[in-house]
């Protein structure tokens, strides 16, 4: 299985849920913002990244995770992600898309506009990583939705 978490600028809200996914922020306590920094690939996304999937690790039940900046095109890039398997002749079950945007609060969108579009890292970054602290139960309860559904029975 191929686990992709997606949203607009594929390095907030899907870095954070692919991490809890992957076991590597905790799912019982809110990690401090500091640890939300620490995180590889927050806020890191450079332009020739955006539309790619980046691969992440792999999880306790052998599913591949990654996360995706589909920008402002959810909808033609999931399809043609959803049509994928069937051209390399895998069965379309394989690939489990979840989209995080749900997930994202104001305060991480000022702060991801802030470092990402503005280029204002000093002031946007920890604002975002803040807002992850406000929406990670949020997020911590669509990976474990996630995972519960893509588990061996």
């Amino acid at each position: 299985m191929h686990v992709i978490y997606h949203d607009i600028g594929g390095s907030h809200s899907s870095v954070v849920a692919t991490y809890i996914h992957l076991n590597k922020l905790p799912i019982d306590r809110i990690p401090s913002p500091k640890e939300i920094l620490e995180i590889p690939m927050f806020d890191k996304l450079r332009k020739e990244q955006q539309g790619r999937l980046i691969f992440h690790g792999i999880d306790e039940y052998g599913n591949k995770i990654y996360t995706l900046s589909r920008l402002y095109y959810s909808h033609p890039m999931t399809n043609a992600i959803k049509s994928i398997p069937n051209m390399i002749g895998i069965y379309e079950g394989e690939i489990e898309l979840v989209d995080t945007s749900p997930t994202v609060n104001f305060i991480m969108k000022l702060g991801g506009g802030s470092s990402r579009k503005l280029k204002m890292v000093a002031f946007g970054r920890p604002m975002v990583a803040y807002g992850v602290t406000k929406a990670y139960s949020d997020i911590v309860a669509l990976v474990s939705k996630t995972k519960f559904k893509i588990s061996p029975s």
